[in-house]
């Protein structure tokens, strides 16, 4: 009696520390969310998107709509906080998508909405694709990799401004706030993977993490010689 009142004592805490970390990841994540509102009150004042690329929030939009599947009750019934928060990034990068294609060129309006057909089909075939597999068990391993291969990718894309800091000795293109939502949110979800058990949670976010600690060293190591200027952040605007 004694071991089942400690044992459930331990899980019940185990389960307040991943909801507190779910939270705090949710939390910090908006951040990050919200970073290219001022690259985007830039095109909308200019009513152009200039040298902009929209790829980012294609890419974006692609890995939050593969890691909400990934948090549904339907893939994994213990990962709302991974499909809250990935879908409301995903209804973030909708809105920079559209504000994108309205103030874009026709050619590349062509191209966003062609690469936003092409994300939509690939939802489409991962959502009813996995629901053939009626082994819940595998369902969720075979989601589980997809969105374990797109996080790790999505926080290797920083990898160009860290090679960009180093070669120039100037953190101008690495916004500190940015990095340290990157970091915050990583760290949040590497401990809320870990709490809940999650290797398709923590593994991705545990490389996030280490890559928010390398951009944020760079930072304070280089601050000192970087000379600021109004330029656009390339984290959000590169090809």
């Amino acid at each position: 009696m004694v071991g089942l009142m400690v044992f459930s004592a331990s899980n019940f805490v185990l389960i307040i520390c991943k909801d507190a970390a779910g939270v705090a990841g949710n939390i910090f994540a908006f951040g990050l969310f919200v970073s290219p509102a001022h690259t985007f009150r830039r095109i909308i004042r200019n009513h152009a998107t200039e040298e902009f690329s929209g790829l980012p929030y294609i890419y974006a939009l692609l890995n939050c709509l593969i890691c909400t599947w990934y948090g549904s009750p339907v893939v994994s019934s213990d990962n709302i906080l991974v499909m809250t928060v990935n879908s409301v990034g995903a209804v973030f990068q909708l809105v920079y998508i559209t504000l994108f294609i309205i103030y874009a060129e026709k050619t590349k309006q062509v191209r966003m909405l062609g690469l936003l057909a092409a994300v939509c089909g690939l939802i489409a075939i991962i959502v009813l694709g996995s629901l053939q597999i009626t082994d819940a068990a595998t369902r969720r391993l075979v989601v589980g990799l997809l969105s374990c291969a797109s996080l790790i990718s999505m926080f290797a894309s920083p990898l160009f401004i860290i090679n960009l800091v180093i070669q120039t000795q100037s953190v101008e293109f690495m916004p500190f706030y940015l990095s340290l939502s990157t970091f915050l949110m990583s760290t949040s979800f590497l401990l809320y993977g870990i709490f809940n058990f999650d290797p398709f949670v923590y593994v991705p976010n545990g490389v996030g993490t280490i890559l928010g600690i390398v951009q944020l060293a760079l930072y304070f190591y280089y601050k000192d010689s970087s000379k600021e200027d109004s330029r656009e952040p390339l984290l959000v605007s590169y090809e």
